[in-house]
């Protein structure tokens, strides 16, 4: 394999540049126009010599022209046709480069109709799959989580706040190529208060290429915020209000101010949720602490209340032709209040009975800072060169307060008044992220069918966090010995890549690339300097692009990638959680990093697209698993690793047109999982299961500026290591109204309407779970209780087109979407 793609792109560095016309299509935001009409015209009487059609990049080339007066007519569906000043070719090894153009939307207006082209909802790439938010009408009003569940292949388990892609953890998700660096948790907390509106595209990215960090053994999931370059001021402002078991609300602005050469953009977004869940247990467990065999009835409410902001700017600045400055920066901070009751009673054979109440409050504070700087350079025609530095900083800050009591059937207090049950108990937990990234990157069309990317990247990463629980004693608060925790912790992260973009043939695509990493991780205890961590880990991480253009109508996909997930902060930390007085929370120093090896075998025809994804996870991380702590009288749940995950995974998306009026897409992943643990288990185990997510979207086009889409989606079961968790799905609604005279919009839509978000969790039913536990955790969210029903009004405001025609420049325009 290597010799033959070695021959391959020695042959392409030896081809001689034959007299050829080229350049590149762009849209007015930068990006590349692909399969756009490129004719070849003779200027006297505008007969056609050549035609082709721009390649992925946009980049476009005609071969062997003779000599004569030319000009090029450009034209793409959605798009104004643009025929270029003539110019003359003198012989046939003239090269004539023309540039980037870019090109300008096509908006007629029609008495009250404007006509627009739309891109389908899903579209497949040999890296992945794009979901384009913009074509939903449910994107109003949503959050980008709640569209992102909507999402082919996407699972968000609502019990712990994870997010699953293609059966598989171990998700990064990246903000405008930018990795959001703080913990899962929180990146699901942030992605609910964050306004769907402000979101162009989602990318699924199951092989991603070279030029994209190697974490993330399931992929990566890319979330592309709009970007307006309309020239002059624009903008829009979208509000919303709803209910559900408690009151919605949120606000967003988006503004631009785009010149030649200076664009000035920044965006806010204000949301407020107030929610309620219920929890309900019953569990069978032998616990010493408790003196034997224990059933259990737990029933637990929690009300939280979260106010979330959201700010972005930035500016991108052109000082010549050549070279464009750009900065960026985005604030999040989010404030949760979450009151959680708990009812407990503790049936201990033969006939004690224990009764549990708890009153936990917290208050949960965390802000999160991304600055970046980056200058683009276009050296020449054939090489560009760009510099990134960003720097991040996170900080979360979460107190609580326990109160509790645990008696006997006759209201006596159960065990003894010490630290595992006082009446009265708090806890802290601080943590503090620091992340320093620099990375160069550099690219050359080494000739016309052969493009080199190349590029080195370091990370810094600081991570400090203090926590524990403190139980009143006579008065005075004494800090739990287990529970007490303070980490430090320092990562580089150092890397380069290589890789080679062949045009094989015009229908014939390989890209060929390798990335290499070497990490060191350090977690030390600072008060005592015991060194808890000291990991280093080097790994190449090869990857390779192929696509085949079948015809007009069909091509065929091929992919492979080597990706890791290194274990997150929080995971790795032996922090220690009150979950009652018999189970705490807690890291696990001891995790290693997962390997993931992907292929796989896409096929798309028309607007259809078929995908077949092999992977292999070794050490594959589940989170909130069961086992016993040193005193071995205690439960922990903590993240362990497997010892393999095998997925044969099939996607199909499926879209139609039934009238000009009425759209349909269907969107099927699903496939065989296999996996084996049993090294934190008392017994080995091992699990085959067949797992499938479904997504369907329809949407009408009404008289008088009406329209309507109904979606939903199902996830079947699944299992997180020796938990299962019961299917669920979701059916949406929404209804739009566009007022006359550019006057916005009013959408009503309605999430969950047949209340079936309901997680349903089994622990003890694949092997014997610690303490021989078996239990049954039914976890009803809010929307399961009264569907979510919200009213969104939006507007746009400003210059409704870009001025002027195609605008010649020369060199590319720079792509706002970077590689992280």
């Amino acid at each position: 394999m290597k010799t033959l793609i070695l021959n391959i792109l020695a042959i392409l560095l030896m081809q001689n540049a034959f007299g050829q016309i080229s350049g590149k299509l762009v849209t007015t935001d930068g990006k590349p126009l692909m399969f756009a009409n490129v004719s070849l015209l003779k200027v006297a009487d505008t007969s056609v010599v050549q035609s082709t059609q721009t390649n992925a990049d946009g980049i476009y080339r005609i071969e062997n022209v003779p000599a004569g007066n030319y000009k090029l007519r450009l034209s793409s569906v959605g798009y104004q046709t643009w025929d270029s000043p003539g110019f003359e070719i003198k012989s046939r090894s003239a090269h004539k480069d023309l540039g980037t153009t870019m090109m300008q939307e096509s908006t007629r207006q029609l008495g009250e109709v404007v006509v627009r082209a739309s891109k389908p909802l899903y579209q497949q790439r040999p890296d992945g799959m794009v979901v384009n938010v913009e074509s939903s009408l449910m994107t109003k009003g949503s959050s980008a989580l709640q569209v992102l569940e909507r999402s082919p292949g996407v699972i968000i388990d609502h019990r712990n706040n994870n997010i699953n892609l293609n059966g598989k953890g171990g998700v990064m998700v990246m903000m405008d190529g930018k990795l959001m660096r703080m913990p899962m948790d929180q990146v699901v907390n942030m992605l609910s208060g964050m306004s769907a509106s402000n979101i162009e595209k989602i990318e699924l990215l199951s092989t991603p290429p070279a030029g994209y960090d190697a974490e993330g053994s399931a992929g990566i999931i890319n979330i592309v915020t709009q970007k307006n370059k309309k020239q002059g001021t624009n903008g829009s402002f979208s509000a919303t209000g709803g209910y559900g078991l408690g009151e919605k609300g949120m606000a967003s602005l988006n503004l631009a101010h785009n010149t030649k050469n200076v664009n000035l953009y920044g965006a806010y977004t204000f949301s407020h949720d107030r929610t309620y869940t219920d929890l309900f247990i019953t569990s069978s467990q032998n616990m010493p602490f408790l003196g034997g065999d224990v059933a259990v009835v737990f029933d637990s409410y929690a009300k939280r209340v979260q106010n979330d902001h959201n700010a972005n700017v930035g500016a991108d600045i052109k000082l010549n032709t050549k070279t464009t400055l750009s900065g960026n920066l985005t604030y999040n901070t989010s404030s949760a209040a979450l009151t959680t009751t708990n009812h407990a009673g503790y049936n201990v054979l033969p006939d004690s009975l224990l009764t549990y109440n708890g009153l936990n409050t917290s208050q949960n504070r965390w802000n999160n800072l991304v600055s970046s700087i980056s200058i683009d350079r276009q050296i020449n025609t054939n090489d560009k060169i760009s510099f990134d530095a960003d720097y991040i900083y996170y900080h979360n800050d979460n107190p609580s307060q326990v109160q509790t009591t645990f008696v006997n059937k006759h209201g006596q207090v159960a065990g003894t008044n010490d630290s595992l049950n006082s009446p009265q108990q708090r806890g802290f937990a601080a943590t503090t992220i620091k992340v320093g990234v620099a990375k160069v990157d550099y690219t050359k069309q080494l000739n016309p069918k052969l493009k080199l990317e190349t590029g080195i990247k370091g990370t810094y990463t600081t991570s400090s966090s203090s926590s524990g629980l403190e139980s009143l004693l006579d008065n005075t608060w004494v800090k739990r010995t287990e529970s007490a925790n303070e980490i430090y912790m320092k990562e580089g992260i150092g890397a380069a890549y290589a890789s080679f973009n062949a045009e094989i043939t015009p229908s014939t695509k390989l890209t060929v690339g390798a990335r290499y990493e070497y990490s060191y991780t350090d977690m030390t205890d600072p008060n005592t300097g015991k060194s808890l961590v000291n990991r280093k880990l080097g790994v190449l991480f090869p990857t390779i692009l192929f696509s085949k253009k079948l015809n007009e109508n069909a091509e065929l996909q091929l992919s492979y990638s080597k990706r890791i997930s290194r274990p997150t902060y929080n995971d790795l930390a032996s922090y220690v959680g009150y979950s009652d007085p018999t189970a705490v929370y807690t890291g696990n120093p001891f995790l290693k990093p997962t390997i993931t090896n992907n292929i796989k075998l896409g096929y798309n025809y028309r607007d259809y697209s078929f995908s077949l994804l092999y992977s292999r996870d070794d050490n594959p991380i589940a989170r909130y698993q069961l086992s016993t702590g040193p005193s071995k009288d205690l439960l922990y749940i903590s993240p362990q690793n497997l010892s393999y995950q095998n997925n044969l995974t099939l996607q199909a998306n499926l879209p139609f047109k039934v009238s000009n009026w009425w759209d349909m897409t269907y969107s099927f992943t699903g496939g065989l999982s296999q996996f084996k643990g049993g090294g934190y288990s008392a017994f080995p185990f091992r699990k085959s299961y067949f797992i499938y997510t479904f997504n369907f979207n329809e949407s009408f086009k009404l008289p008088k500026k009406y329209s309507f889409e109904l979606s939903g989606w199902y996830n079947s079961q699944w299992y997180n290591g020796t938990t299962k968790i019961n299917g669920l799905g979701s059916l949406n609604a929404g209804i739009k109204k566009e007022l006359n005279n550019n006057g916005g919009s009013f959408q009503l839509s309605v999430a969950d309407i047949l209340r079936s978000i309901r997680v349903h969790v089994y622990y003890g039913t694949l092997t014997q779970e610690p303490f021989n536990i078996k239990s049954y955790v039914d976890v009803h969210t809010e929307s399961s209780k009264f569907p979510i029903i919200k009213l969104t009004y939006s507007k746009s405001f400003g210059s409704t087109r870009a001025s002027g025609q195609a605008k010649q420049t020369t060199g590319d325009e720079r792509d706002r979407l970077r590689k992280d």
